[in-house]
Formats: structure tokens, sequence, C-alpha cells
């Protein structure tokens, strides 16, 4: 299986892309999108869009598995967010890749065992089970973690979406 994870902003969007399953993945690629805050919003959303597409069509993912944002303190920042997720999902409905969302806590749980886990364990470990050395961007690093995530969470989503069977 390969999953595309994204941790979805505006002036930074990271992306990652692993292969395999929970006990043996594999890293593919990372990126972490950078637009200018001099940019006028459609030419920064359409660069997200257009990357993100460029990236769904090349690796072909069966799933994307996004950050579930929850950002109530600053609107403006909620609201800019909002607007990079929203192309996100455009890209990956176009692509026909269902998405699949998990929040902080899901994350850190399923990497460290804790919801309570830190940046620098997170990082640790998913550096541990891709065998990635190179020191990169936090954001990509979160967009690896969330693929990583749902590889954990993949045969559980498959067993609950899959047909009964009748004797």
């Amino acid at each position: 299986m390969i999953v595309l994870g994204i941790d979805p902003g505006l002036a930074n969007l990271g992306l990652g892309l692993v292969e395999g399953d929970v006990r043996k993945a594999r890293h593919l690629h990372h990126v972490c999108l950078t637009t200018e805050s001099a940019w006028l919003m459609p030419r920064r959303l359409q660069y997200l869009h257009g990357e993100v597409s460029r990236l769904l069509a090349e690796y072909q993912p069966e799933a994307v598995a996004i950050e579930d944002q929850i950002l109530r303190r600053q609107a403006d920042v909620a609201f800019k967010v909002g607007q990079a997720f929203g192309v996100v999902q455009l890209a990956c409905a176009q692509a026909g890749v269902p998405i699949f969302a998990y929040g902080p806590m899901q994350v850190k749980k399923a990497l460290v065992g804790t919801g309570r886990a830190d940046k620098e364990q997170i990082i640790y470990m998913v550096k541990a089970q891709l065998g990635v050395r190179e020191l990169f961007n936090n954001h990509a690093a979160d967009a690896l973690a969330l693929a990583l995530t749902h590889l954990a969470h993949a045969p559980m989503q498959a067993r609950m979406n899959a047909p009964l069977v009748r004797s």
C-alpha cells in the first residue's frame, strides 16, 4: 500500500510518501512545499493544488492521510490553513484517492504509544521506522508520521469497510 501523508498549511505544506504495511514501511519521498506571503492567495493555492496533484499522479497512492486541524485561537490562521486543506481535498477528490483524517493524539499514540509524546519523539520514530537518517523539515516529518499512522490503522479500516459475507 502506498500512502501520502499531508501536514496541511498555507506557508508550509508537508508531504510524505510511504509504501508497505505497519510492520515494514519504506520511505518513498518527502518534501515541504513553501509559498511566499507576498504571493496573492490564488497563486498560493494554485501552486499547492498543482504540486499535490502532480505527486498523486506520479506515485498513485491508495490513500491520503491528512492532519485533522483544530485551530480555535487564531481565526486568521485557521482560515488560511483551511483554504490549503480545501485545495488538498480537491486534488485528492479529482484523483479519486480516499482521504483519512487523524488528529495529533492519534499520530502520537500510533507512533510512540502515548498521546503525550513530544515532537522529538515523533521525529525519532519516523526516522527509525523508515530508516531515514537525514534531518528534514518538521512539516515533512509530520506528513510521514501521518502516513505511518494510516498504515497502522489501515487493517482496521479495511475490516470496517469490508462487505459482510453471508453463508
